[in-house]
């Protein structure tokens, strides 16, 4: 059985799933403040505020969300994507290549990486970490097929 904390969360879950946002926040914001400071309730209003594109919001929270879990690797990278949201791309990728350790297994990494050096023009750098990315994981290669941010790849 699902306790009230959990309950909220997928509530909050499921009005993002439909694009309703300000309810999915509004669904955070009735839990208890201890509540609101967890690395779940963390990352899921990250997440809500990516998909609203509201991108300084989104970078402060997962900002904590890196304070709250330092060795775990969502938190970097939620917020080198924000930073490079907002134009911040030399700083969204030194904040994944400043990381913990743990994000070099993660093909997301590796392919944001590829975007951010890709956007920067570093397109030897990009090409590497974007093959490692789909050695990790072949369906990133779907992904680089229509991403805007390695169009330089594809010329």
């Amino acid at each position: 059985m699902l306790d009230g904390y959990e309950r909220t969360l997928l509530a909050a879950q499921g009005y993002a799933e439909l694009s309703m946002f300000d309810d999915a926040l509004a669904e955070l914001d009735s839990l208890p403040v201890e509540a609101l400071k967890t690395a779940e309730a963390l990352e899921l209003r990250t997440v809500i505020l990516m998909q609203a594109k509201r991108w300084p919001d989104a970078l402060a929270t997962s900002r904590e969300l890196c304070h709250a879990e330092p060795q775990k690797s969502g938190g970097y990278i939620h917020t080198a994507y924000c930073l490079h949201e907002l134009g911040h791309t030399a700083e969204a990728r030194d904040c994944l290549l400043n990381g913990p350790h743990a994000l070099h297994a993660e093909p997301t990494f590796h392919y944001n990486l590829a975007c951010y050096e890709c956007a920067l023009g570093h397109l030897d750098l990009a090409r590497l970490h974007l093959d490692k990315s789909f050695s990790m994981d072949k369906k990133m290669r779907d992904l680089a097929k229509r991403d805007p941010d390695l169009a330089a790849l594809r010329e």
